[in-house]
């Protein structure tokens, strides 16, 4: 079982370049890749992207690759005739608001929008050799972190699950007198009012239309089944997170419906436990891949 969060960096220095991936996720439902790369390396994205794509399957994944330059080949060239355009419409403004265009700086020339340029190629192949072993290990701790906090919660839910197990049993052990005491009820309610013109027949219809009502056996057979089928997803399915919550939400279906059938106390109490322990499953089963 994996986490939906995970973090994993890793560094290395060139003697040209400093090279660093930072990976890092949160829940989500489904996966939300969001690459942010130095702009002159956008063409191999898609590289770095099924990388990622073949390891991490739900979450909001953020990778951070970072390039920062120790050596630079890049060519600057002034593009002269535009300086001297800029200078001369300068001036000209200087002199319409009774500025002294002597001392017009140099620096406000310069900042202007292709005074300066520069010439540079980058070799997009080696960039990417560079980034490809420290993108891996990134990656590699990422999953062991994942795989370790996935761990941990696979843990809390089988103790969890064992909680709405036990649940499960006790309901069937008081589906019995659960059946019995309405028979009583029913009977006792017939006898009081006919006295000794009581219909046995009668009774029977009754009570076993009080039995469709309120017995709760088809429930906890549903329930039970959902309980095998989770214990199967958490031990076979290394991405069981959206099963879970589907067969959760078909475990809370049978839980309400045997809490609102129920006429006990002791039942009920084991009706908001099961609640409790689902909640809990629930929640979890939302950091789950």
């Amino acid at each position: 079982m994996t986490s939906m969060t995970g973090y994993g960096y890793n560094e290395m220095n060139y003697e040209t370049a400093i090279v660093s991936v930072e990976i890092k996720s949160v829940n989500s439902r489904f996966l939300d890749l969001n690459i942010n790369l130095p702009p002159f390396l956008n063409s191999i994205e898609s590289y770095f992207r099924n990388k990622i794509s073949q390891n991490i399957t739900r979450g909001k994944v953020d990778v951070f690759i970072r390039v920062k330059e120790l050596e630079s080949d890049a060519q600057i060239y002034a593009d002269t005739k535009m300086a001297k355009s800029y200078y001369d419409a300068i001036k000209e403004v200087a002199i319409a608001t009774g500025y002294d265009e002597k001392s017009i700086p140099l620096s406000l020339i310069l900042e202007q929008n292709g005074v300066l340029n520069s010439n540079k190629s980058y070799d997009v192949e080696k960039y990417q050799s560079m980034i490809d072993p420290i993108f891996d290990n990134a990656l590699n701790q990422f999953v062991k972190d994942a795989n370790r906090e996935g761990e941990n919660l696979l843990v809390d839910l089988k103790s969890k699950l064992l909680e709405l197990e036990t649940c499960a049993d006790f309901f069937k052990k008081w589906q019995p007198k659960m059946e019995n005491v309405f028979k009583e009820i029913i009977t006792a309610k017939f006898n009081d009012l006919l006295k000794d013109n009581v219909d046995e027949n009668r009774i029977m219809t009754e009570v076993a239309a009080m039995l469709v009502k309120y017995t709760i056996n088809e429930e906890i057979v549903r329930l039970q089944s959902h309980i095998k089928a989770m214990k199967e997803e958490l031990e076979n399915n290394p991405y069981p997170g959206k099963k879970i919550d589907f067969i959760c939400q078909e475990m809370n279906r049978e839980i309400n419906t045997i809490g609102s059938k129920n006429q006990f106390a002791e039942v009920g109490a084991m009706v908001i436990k099961a609640k409790d322990s689902l909640e809990n499953i629930r929640e979890q089963s939302k950091n789950i891949a």
